[in-house]
């Protein structure tokens, strides 16, 4: 099984919360999705599924968890 990644970039730097329509289907992106990528834009979500009820046209996505790129996290110390 193949895990779909998607950046913020790819999704042309949103910057509302909605459904937005791709090449691979509907992606709907929340408040909080964006709060993530405000903080840290090179994120990458898994692409999760939505069930879709029987009359539904194309592929239903939203954003499940993230990584975020090393050189994005905040230093590492001790104290």
């Amino acid at each position: 099984m193949a895990v779909n990644k998607i950046t913020w970039d790819r999704v042309g730097r949103v910057t509302e919360p909605g459904r937005y329509m791709y090449t691979f289907g509907w992606l709907t992106i929340t408040a909080g999705d964006l709060e993530i990528w405000k903080q840290y834009p090179q994120a990458a979500f898994t692409l999760l599924a939505h069930a879709l009820p029987t009359e539904a046209v194309g592929d239903e996505f939203h954003l499940g968890a993230f990584d975020i790129a090393p050189d994005t996290r905040p230093p590492y110390t001790t104290h």
